[in-house]
């Protein structure tokens, strides 16, 4: 019994309360454009994780993944990212994410992986790391994201 009145004497309260308007725009205001040069660039995106000139002097090393997960942002068209965390062998290892198109079945495979310079002197330790890679937008569809050969994660665009 004492729940009902409690209920009932919220609802009371809630009817009561006045919401504040939010700031209208009236009907007859122009509508302009933000000046040029606060505008976004539509220039395309570019991984800084791709591939660099020179990497083919470097080694090919490993990348200990501890988590990958995929963001979506709620946009539209959503925007599709990679958080990945994990180790790389030592800190002279510089990270790297070669991002596929995707497949005729709609999946998409990045390759993460480490570079390092086989002629340099580096203390052995791990080297902890958190990145974020955007892997852009896409058509309507369904899709699959693979990154290493196992499965990060599914959407729909």
């Amino acid at each position: 019994m004492r729940f009902q009145i409690l209920l009932l004497l919220m609802l009371i309260v809630a009817a009561c309360t006045s919401v504040p308007d939010a700031a209208t725009v009236p009907p007859d205001t122009a509508v302009t454009s933000p000046p040029e040069d606060t505008m976004p660039t539509n220039e395309p995106y570019v991984n800084p994780f791709s591939p660099k000139p020179g990497d083919e002097q470097l080694s090919r090393g490993s990348v200990f993944l501890n988590e990958v997960s995929l963001v979506i942002r709620e946009s539209y068209p959503p925007q599709i990212s990679l958080s990945v965390s994990g180790d790389l062998p030592t800190p002279c290892h510089e990270l790297r994410a070669e991002i596929g198109s995707p497949d005729a079945e709609n999946k998409i495979k990045v390759d993460v992986y480490s570079v390092v310079d086989p002629n340099t002197a580096c203390v052995q330790v791990i080297e902890p790391f958190l990145e974020y890679i955007d892997l852009g937008t896409f058509p309507t569809g369904y899709y699959s994201v693979w990154v290493n050969g196992e499965l990060a994660g599914e959407f729909d665009s």
